[in-house]
């Protein structure tokens, strides 16, 4: 997992042209629910370039939870490219999200890209897991 990103950073790390208390961190607050699957993911990538891990549990189905997340301190997320969205709308009770998520590890650059899947539960998107694509 990845350390903290500054919180004084203008625009939220998910990528849409917003300051991070008008986007992402009103989900993170509990001032708002992410209305679809895709707000909910850029959500999660936000969570995870900011090292807010009860955010992270809390948005995961209790089914795939782990117990725990640690941030590795050599890691930082570097941007967010959602590639598509299938579902996971108000009208949904699931939805799919592959996105590619870029870091650097020790300096190192890579990229994550992933398929998540999504569900409602209790009337809000919680990710579920996900696949990896090479």
């Amino acid at each position: 997992m990845a350390r903290p990103t500054s919180p004084t950073s203008p625009t939220c790390p998910c990528g849409l042209p917003r300051p991070y208390g008008e986007c992402c961190g009103r989900y993170h607050s509990g001032g708002a629910a992410a209305p679809t699957a895709e707000a909910l993911m850029r959500s999660r990538y936000t969570a995870f370039a900011r090292g807010d891990a009860a955010y992270l549990l809390r948005t995961w189905h209790p089914d795939t939870r782990p117990p725990a997340i640690e941030f590795d301190p050599a890691l930082t997320w570097a941007g967010l490219e959602i590639l598509d969205a299938t579902d996971g709308s108000a009208f949904h009770q699931s939805g799919t999200v592959t996105f590619r998520a870029r870091y650097k590890d020790g300096g190192r650059a890579g990229a994550l890209h992933e398929r998540s899947q999504f569900l409602r539960l209790g009337g809000a998107w919680v990710y579920v897991d996900g696949d990896f694509i090479e």
